[in-house]
């Protein structure tokens, strides 16, 4: 079995997520992709979200109808930051030997891999998969990837070869760029379009989410103070089904 990791802050999801997924999922023939929205990243403290129960009510609207994709609680808030190498052992943990575990992440979040906590061990522990769009190339991931691990520059047959394909193989990390997916909405662009009718956010969002969005009065601002209790209130419901983790493991 082939399972992949995505992970973000799917503030919200959108469809480009959707389309890198199915993307990933078809090129790699993945049989399970854990949708895994991030509480707030350790290295990313000072960034506002929204509350975690909306992103996952999202998440869980938006990938309803592919049953290849699993909205998951792996990362949800519990008190101390998540580590994403973390994540990626406890699941790794539930796997068996014969199955592989993949990590998808965009292009703009790869750029700052050797920022985050443990990452030649996080890059050893399953292989990535890169979203690449316009103006990134291969070089670009290399010049990523933390200092002990990035490969040297060479000019031998085998060295010009790889920087010619779609795959970094260095000792401790493989990586594969998944070209560039040609739907170019973004969760910004979302959140400042949130005053049109759910018609036309539809255009960039599955309609369930939008129609969400707008029941719960999501990205508005104002808005944020009057639905403070009702938020607290689903923070109960949402504390129980953190038991169900079977499904996300």
């Amino acid at each position: 079995m082939k399972v992949a990791l995505f992970g973000g802050t799917f503030d919200p999801v959108h469809l480009g997520h959707l389309e890198v997924a199915r993307a990933a999922a078809d090129k790699f023939q993945l049989n399970t992709v854990y949708f895994v929205p991030a509480d707030i990243p350790p290295h990313k403290q000072s960034r506002h979200l929204t509350d975690f129960q909306h992103r996952f009510a999202m998440l869980a609207l938006a990938t309803a109808d592919d049953k290849r994709f699993v909205p998951s609680l792996l990362d949800a808030p519990k008190g101390s930051p998540n580590y994403t190498i973390d994540t990626v052992r406890r699941v790794k943990r539930t796997l068996k030997k014969s199955d592989k575990l993949y990590f998808l992440i965009g292009v703009d979040a790869f750029k700052d891999i050797a920022t985050w906590y443990q990452p030649e061990a996080l890059l050893a522990e399953c292989e990535f998969i890169v979203v690449s769009r316009p103006g990134f190339s291969i070089a670009d991931i290399r010049d990523a990837l933390p200092e002990k691990l990035r490969p040297a520059e060479e000019t031998s047959p085998g060295a010009r070869n790889q920087q010619l394909s779609d795959t970094i193989a260095v000792p401790g990390a493989t990586i594969y760029l998944l070209p560039d997916i040609h739907n170019r909405v973004s969760s910004t662009q979302i959140r400042a379009a949130v005053s049109r009718p759910v018609r036309q956010l539809s255009r960039f969002l599955p309609k369930t989410v939008a129609e969400y969005i707008k029941k719960e009065r999501l990205y508005t601002g104002a808005a944020a103070g009057d639905l403070k209790d009702t938020a607290q209130s689903k923070v109960l419901s949402f504390q129980k089904a953190r038991h169900h983790v079977h499904r996300t493991q």
